[in-house]
């Protein structure tokens, strides 16, 4: 029985690594994964996962506005898809994941989403929102805050350190403009006044 899966963290603890894992893990067996990448995201080439230690693969890009069942019983029909493998899910839309609960309940089709469960503000996107709701897994992956405790929370900042309390949900950036922290210290930068 096909399932869907959310793995979430906050940023630096290794989903892009564990996706590329799995996609070498169905491909060494002579399977087939399908993956999927943010359009938004391009910091590493377009269509491209690649992960912080150096590790990447090609990926098909999906929008806001893709209809990610039809696409996917499109590429089914195509070349059977043994599991889908989906990289910054925190950006898919609500109508999406519902879409995604489609591909494994109707095409039978595991569906792993990996992506961010909040936002720098502490509020959760909305494509992690209805994963954490609808998945029938949920998988927490870990890192670490300066202080050794585990990192749950993101901030973002500019290009001087300053924590940035307030603008777009979506900035795209890595070390440069995030910090993953404790919710003790996430709440020390965004909420003292």
């Amino acid at each position: 029985m096909a399932q869907l899966y959310f793995y979430y963290s906050s940023m630096n603890a290794g989903k892009s690594t564990a996706l590329l894992q799995s996609a070498y893990n169905y491909q060494e067996r002579g399977m087939h994964p399908y993956i999927l990448s943010a359009a938004l995201d391009d910091r590493y080439g377009i269509g491209k996962v690649t992960s912080r230690i150096g590790l990447a693969a090609d990926a098909q890009l999906f929008s806001s506005k893709d209809d990610l069942f039809s696409l996917l019983d499109k590429q089914n029909h195509q070349q059977p898809i043994d599991c889908v493998l989906i990289d910054e899910s925190q950006f898919l839309s609500k109508l999406q994941v519902k879409q995604l609960t489609q591909v494994v309940d109707h095409l039978n089709i595991p569906v792993l989403c990996y992506g961010i469960r909040t936002d720098f503000r502490g509020e959760l996107f909305p494509g992690s929102q209805y994963l954490l709701a609808w998945a029938d897994k949920l998988v927490e992956l870990k890192t670490v805050c300066h202080c050794g405790r585990k990192a749950t929370m993101v901030v973002r900042t500019d290009e001087h350190g300053t924590v940035i309390k307030d603008g777009e949900q979506v900035v795209i950036g890595g070390n440069d403009r995030y910090q993953s922290l404790c919710r003790r210290h996430f709440s020390e930068q965004m909420w003292a006044n």
